[in-house]
């Protein structure tokens, strides 16, 4: 296996089917991706969605760049 490119998300390959390893990283990633989406606190979520509002944003894409930039817009 090779590594990845610069830029790569780090995502489970979707056609390595031959790997043994490939049940364990989707397996890893799908967790990972469910602990990081998991539904905040209700004081939260709707200060959120206020805020994407505003930005002409969906509360989806608001967190999205939250948790991709690691700071508020």
């Amino acid at each position: 296996m090779t590594t990845p490119p610069t830029g790569h998300n780090g995502g489970p390959p979707l056609d390595d089917d031959e790997d043994k390893n490939a049940s364990w990283r989707s397996w890893i990633w799908h967790r990972a991706h469910k602990k990081a989406w998991k539904t905040p606190p209700r004081e939260i979520a709707l200060r959120r969605l206020a805020r994407a509002e505003e930005l002409g944003m969906t509360y989806r894409e608001y967190t999205l760049e939250i948790m991709e930039r690691g700071k508020y817009l």
